[in-house]
């Protein structure tokens, strides 16, 4: 059994609706029902006997434009793990960039990381690069960025909340730094946290790392070690929005693209295009009077 949820523009959803379950029969790819989520406002819960959860994301996408979608081989179920990228996931921003901008290198350091996150660079050798270019760096620039230019991405505290509130285990792990992920953790409720470390000397940035670096395949065992300690067959999410999440997002049952490049994108069973992060919830179809507010 294949199952997709979908959110998308009300005015159009029953015209747009049509087109894509035609076209969905024309790949061959029967509808068994389609109908509106009980309780979650606004989603609609395609069933189909079977079929390649790729193939149906590939049809909804090229019908509904800007949409939040999730498909799954099997009934959609409450997750028992919450793994998440940070960056431009959790919060809205890039800490790397923003803090390269009280070097004065923000366009120089945003355009390697906007192509390490289109998985054009290698992850690592980009990673330390860019940190290379921040030596000599007032370690108070950090605190001053955390403060002046880092903020949550909209419905990342409710999310966080409502899946600890229903006995969700929550991991933050980032390839970005424990200087930001930390505070950040603190904040949206994460309880756990796993990133890179900035090697400071003498109040400053030193260019440096300290210890092995938290990359792509970092994120994918933080991900299978925290499910292999719940058991097994154990339901997990994973969000995530460039190139370093992708096997993350690939090894969870439900991994879920935000606003994402699209590489981690295509790579992805869920997708959210049009909504914030409330719409992980809705899609896993909890109703808003069981959200736990931040």
């Amino acid at each position: 059994m294949l199952i997709a949820r979908l959110i998308a523009d009300p005015a159009t959803l029953e015209t747009r609706l049509d087109a894509a379950i035609a076209a969905l029969e024309e790949n061959s790819l029967r509808v068994a029902s389609a109908a509106l989520l009980e309780r979650v406002e606004g989603v609609v819960e395609l069933t189909l006997p079977e079929g390649d959860p790729a193939a149906l994301l590939a049809v909804l996408d090229s019908h509904f434009d800007s949409a939040d979608m999730l498909a799954a081989q099997d009934l959609i179920t409450l997750p028992r793990l919450f793994v998440s990228d940070m960056d431009s996931t959790m919060i809205g921003q890039e800490c790397i960039d923003e803090l390269a901008d009280y070097a004065g290198l923000k366009d120089q350091i945003a355009g390697i990381t906007e192509r390490a996150m289109q998985g054009e660079l290698d992850f690592e050798s980009a990673l330390r690069e860019r940190v290379g270019l921040l030596a000599g760096l007032g370690e108070e620039a950090i605190d001053q960025c955390l403060t002046d230019r880092i903020r949550p991405m909209e419905g990342a505290r409710t999310l966080v909340a409502t899946l600890r509130a229903h006995g969700v285990r929550t991991v933050l792990v980032t390839g970005g730094f424990h200087h930001f992920a930390d505070p950040v953790a603190e904040l949206l409720g994460f309880e756990r946290v796993v990133g890179n470390r900035l090697e400071v000397g003498a109040g400053q940035l030193t260019g440096g790392l300290l210890g092995d670096v938290a990359d792509s395949g970092t994120k994918l065992r933080v991900l299978q070690d925290e499910a292999a300690q719940l058991g097994e067959n154990v339901v997990t999410l994973a969000t995530g929005d460039g190139a370093n999440d992708i096997p993350m997002i690939e090894a969870a049952t439900y991994g879920v693209a935000y606003r994402a490049k699209p590489k981690a994108r295509l790579a992805a069973n869920g997708r959210i295009d049009r909504g914030d992060l409330t719409s992980v919830l809705k899609l896993l179809g909890i109703p808003r009077s069981d959200w736990t507010a931040a």
